[in-house]
C-alpha cells in the first residue's frame, strides 16, 4: 500500500487572511507539488498562479501544484484526485490543502477526513490550521459560533494582519486565543509571512503538541472560570495506567452519549493493556474514528493523555466518564454514565 498523502485543513472566519496565507505557501519552492481544494475558484485569489485553463475541475498551477473545486462531495473529490494521480492523468502531488469557506463548521469536514474510507485509504489528516484576524477575532468569536468552533478545534492558529495591529492588540489576541484553544501552536503572521510555519509538517506525523506534558498541565489549569468565554473549554487528563480495548470503546460510547454535540474535538494517546500497543485517538462531536497504531511512544512521557475541547461542559462531568477506561477486557462497552457511579 502506498503512503497516505497528508491533508492540511485550512479554516478561519470571513476575511481572516486564508487567501494570503495560501498564496504565500504556494509561491514557496518547498511546497511544490501541492493539491489545493477550494469550494469555488472565485473565492480564492489564485489567478496569478494559473498556468493552464481548468480541465475536468482541475487547474494546473506553477511548480506542479494543482487546484480544484469540490465537485459533488469532499470525499469524492479526494478519491478522484488520488485515482487520476495513480493513472498519470495529473502531476504527482505530495500533500493536500483543503480551504474551507469563512462560515464553515469544521466538524463535518473533520469527520469526513477522519472516517470515510474513500479518504482514509489514501490520505491522513495532518493538521487543522485556523487563521485569526488580529483586528477582529475577539469580536468575531463572541458574535459568531462558526468563528469560535474554527478556533477551538485548531492544531495551529495563525494570527494574521499583525502588521496593522498594535502590540497591545496582539497581546490581547494572544490571551483570547490562549483561552479558547490553549493547546494550539500560535504563529504571528504579517502579509502571509507565517505561511511556511503554518503548513510545516508536525514532528511526529500528527499534532502531538496538544498532548505534550507542558500543554496538558497548562490546559488543566485553564479549566476554571474563563473571563472571556466560559462556554468553550479545554479539558486535559493524564492517564497513569494502560487501558483495555473494551475500556476505550466504553469510554468513547459514554462520552458520545453524554456530551453529543458539546464535544467539539478530542485527541488522545494511550497504551492498550491487552497488547502493549500505543494508539492515537481522535473524535469530533458524536463520532470517534479508528485508533491510529503508533510504532512506539513519540516522546519520553509514557503516560496516557486526553485533550477534549468542549462547549458548555463542566470538568466534573467529563471526569466522571474516565472510569470507563478502567474497565477490564471483555466488558460490554454499551454502558451509560450512570453505570459508572
Amino acid at each position: 500500500m502506498t503512503a497516505r498523502r497528508p491533508i492540511f485543513l485550512l479554516t478561519g472566519f470571513l476575511g481572516s487572511g486564508k487567501t494570503s496565507l495560501l498564496n504565500r505557501m504556494l509561491r514557496s519552492p518547498g511546497f511544490a507539488h501541492t493539491a489545493v481544494i477550494v469550494n469555488e475558484f472565485g473565492e480564492i485569489g489564485l489567478d496569478h498562479l494559473i498556468v493552464e485553463a481548468s480541465r475536468d475541475n482541475v487547474v494546473l498551477l506553477e511548480d506542479g501544484c494543482l487546484c480544484c473545486s469540490i465537485s459533488e462531495s469532499l470525499h469524492e473529490t479526494l478519491a478522484d484526485l488520488h485515482h487520476r494521480r495513480v493513472r498519470g492523468e495529473l502531476p504527482p502531488f505530495e500533500r493536500v490543502v483543503i480551504e474551507t469557506t469563512g462560515l464553515a463548521d469544521p466538524a463535518p469536514i473533520l469527520n469526513t477526513l477522519l472516517g470515510h474510507r474513500l479518504v482514509t485509504d489514501h490520505y491522513r489528516l495532518e493538521l487543522v490550521i485556523a487563521t485569526a484576524d488580529a483586528l477582529h477575532v475577539e469580536t468575531q468569536t463572541r458574535e459568531h459560533r462558526e468563528a469560535l468552533k474554527q478556533i477551538a478545534v485548531a492544531d495551529r492558529l495563525v494570527v494574521t494582519k499583525c502588521d496593522a495591529a498594535t502590540p497591545e492588540r496582539i497581546a490581547a489576541v494572544r490571551r483570547r486565543l490562549g483561552t479558547l484553544s490553549p493547546a494550539a501552536e500560535l504563529i504571528l503572521s504579517q502579509e502571509g509571512s507565517g505561511a511556511l510555519d503554518a503548513f510545516r509538517a508536525p514532528e511526529h506525523g500528527f499534532a502531538l503538541r496538544a498532548l505534550a506534558p507542558e500543554a496538558t498541565h497548562a490546559n488543566a489549569g485553564a479549566q476554571g472560570e474563563d473571563r472571556h468565554d466560559h462556554r468553550i473549554r479545554a479539558h486535559c487528563f493524564v492517564l497513569d495506567a494502560a487501558v483495555s480495548w473494551s475500556g476505550l470503546a466504553a469510554w468513547e460510547h459514554v462520552v458520545v452519549e453524554t456530551l453529543g454535540e458539546r464535544l467539539l474535538r478530542c485527541k488522545g494517546i494511550m497504551e492498550i493493556a491487552d497488547s502493549g500497543e500505543v494508539v492515537f485517538i481522535q473524535g469530533v462531536q458524536r463520532m470517534f474514528h479508528p485508533p491510529q497504531r503508533l510504532a512506539a511512544w513519540p516522546d519520553a512521557d509514557h503516560r496516557g493523555r486526553l485533550v477534549c475541547i468542549t462547549r458548555d461542559v463542566e470538568e466534573r462531568e467529563l471526569r466522571r466518564t474516565l472510569g470507563a477506561l478502567a474497565l477490564a477486557s471483555g466488558t460490554d462497552p454499551k454502558i451509560s454514565l450512570a453505570d459508572l457511579a
